[in-house]
Order: C-alpha cells, then structure tokens, then sequence
C-alpha cells in the first residue's frame, strides 16, 4: 500500500482532511449502545464487503481508518486496489475485528466506500466518452463540505484529473470578479501586481470578446464557459499555442464526445462529485 494511488494523494493537509471526516463521522454516530450491549470485548467477528452492483471501487483503504478510531484490534485483508472495476458479487475486503467494534464501523465505512465509488464510477463513464480525443477530464470544487479532498481522491480513482483542491492552487478570475473588477485587463493587473511570482491564471469567459480579452492578457488558461458547440469551436480558434483551454458548463454524457472532438485542453464537469449516485455495497457477517 505505500505506493498505491490512495497513500500518495492522502498526504499531509490530504490526510489531515481525510482524518477530520473520519473523526466526524464517527462522532454523528456517537456510542453504538445496541452493539456493545450485546458483544463481549472478546468475541470476534469476520464480515466481507460486498459489491452489489458492477462499480469502480475508490475508498476502501478508509475501512482501515475508521476501525482505528473504533478502537483497532483488527485485521483487513483488501482484494482489490481503487480505480479498480468490479462486477457484482465481488468480495472487496475481508475484516476481522472485535464485533462491537465491526458493527459500530459498518455505516461509516460504507458510507464512504460507496459514495466514493460512486464518484468513481461516473468518473469513468466520462473518462470513456473522451476516448480518441486529446481532451482531459477535470473534476471541480462543487463538493460536500468537508470531503472535497475523499471527493477528489476518487476522480482520480476513476481515471480523471483534478482541477484545483483550493483557492490558491490557481488563480480562476470568474465571471463576478470581472464584473466587480471593470473587466479581465484590470482583474488580471491587480493579480499580477498583487502577487510575484504571480501564481498560474485562469480566466472564465462567456462570450468571444472576452476570450480575445484574455488572450492579450497572456494568462495561462481560459475557460469557455456555457458555451454551445459552435461557440468552443470559434473560441478555440482565438487562442494561440501554449495557452490551455477548458470548457465548462453544461457538460453531459450525451454532447461530450462531441465537445472532445473540438479538441479543448480540458473539460471540467461538476457532476462528477455534485450528482454522482452512490454506488450499492454491503458488509455481511461471515462465520469465523
């Protein structure tokens, strides 16, 4: 596991994150009255998780994390490694745990276990739509409170790329910071003069005036926003080799193989995170 996608993406502020959103969870649930009043401390349990549909499968190492703060005195064997596909009736992982503390983690583990794979397993619906093309799939920052790094984690997991994880990885200049601002020459001199080195720029545009209007900015990406098909096609066309483009807005399954065929740098897709349906697991005791 120490070199797994999930041990190199949950390092430092990434696994600080991650440990708050365990530590949260964990607390929602408070005591688990029902089991440890029927367990002893010593009776052991085995159970597997269960996939019960086909999924790509992102967050199972979390399983781990929260039968450490239950309290540990487990064991976990994984069977497979996020970002891989399963089908239906695969044995995820086999877990041997004191039973108190097994079935106080159970909702929590797949809590995350499925709602990361179903992130997942959407991400990699989009991922195939963009086959042939030179277009690459961004996620965006349209997360649930509190879990935008686990929520980024599996985009990546089911093959796509993040954007930005906060607002100073990249400067994004939108559209109510050139409306506040006088416009996009003034908004990107401020940033330049504010900021040395300047980190990277990006600018949102709506119309064709302002992807001109960025262009003479010489940032280092534009973004063509709620654009229809022919518009991406005429804002491509504007901008010159070594600034990268991004479509956004109004993205779908249905109209992406055509917009990849246009041949943007990227396209982001809030969907990934913001609709994904969670992904249908179980956790089953097993005998011992």
């Amino acid at each position: 596991m120490s070199d797994s996608l999930f041990e190199r993406f949950f390092q430092k502020e990434a696994r600080l994150f991650l440990l708050a959103a365990v530590r949260v969870a964990l607390s929602e649930d408070g005591p688990d009255l029902t089991s440890s009043g029927i367990f002893a401390p010593e009776d052991r349990a085995q159970a597997h998780i269960l996939a019960k549909e086909p999924a790509v499968v992102a967050g199972l190492p979390i399983a781990d994390l929260v039968l450490e703060f239950c309290g540990g005195g487990h064991q976990i064997l994984l069977n497979v490694d996020d970002g891989e596909r399963v089908s239906e009736g695969a044995v995820l992982a086999v877990i041997e745990a004191p039973a108190a503390r097994l079935l106080q983690a159970e909702r929590v583990i797949l809590n995350f276990l499925c709602h990361l794979s179903g992130i997942a397993t959407l991400t990699a619906q989009y991922v195939a739509a963009l086959a042939g093309t030179k277009t690459r799939l961004l996620d965006t920052r349209k997360t649930l409170p509190g879990l935008r790094y686990p929520e980024k984690y599996a985009v990546l997991a089911g093959g796509g790329l993040n954007h930005r994880k906060n607002l100073s990885e990249m400067l994004l200049i939108k559209n109510n910071h050139i409306d506040r601002a006088g416009g996009i020459a003034p908004a990107v001199a401020r940033l330049r003069e504010t900021y040395s080195p300047c980190p990277p720029l990006e600018v949102e545009c709506r119309t064709l005036d302002e992807v001109r209007a960025a262009v003479a900015c010489s940032v280092d990406r534009i973004m063509f926003d709620n654009m229809a098909p022919a518009g991406i096609r005429e804002a491509l066309a504007l901008v010159p080799q070594g600034v990268e483009t991004e479509v956004s807005g109004g993205v779908t399954l249905d109209n992406l193989a055509e917009i990849g065929r246009l041949g943007p740098d990227f396209v982001s897709v809030g969907r990934l995170t913001h609709s994904a349906r969670s992904v249908d697991m179980s956790l089953r005791l097993t005998p011992i």
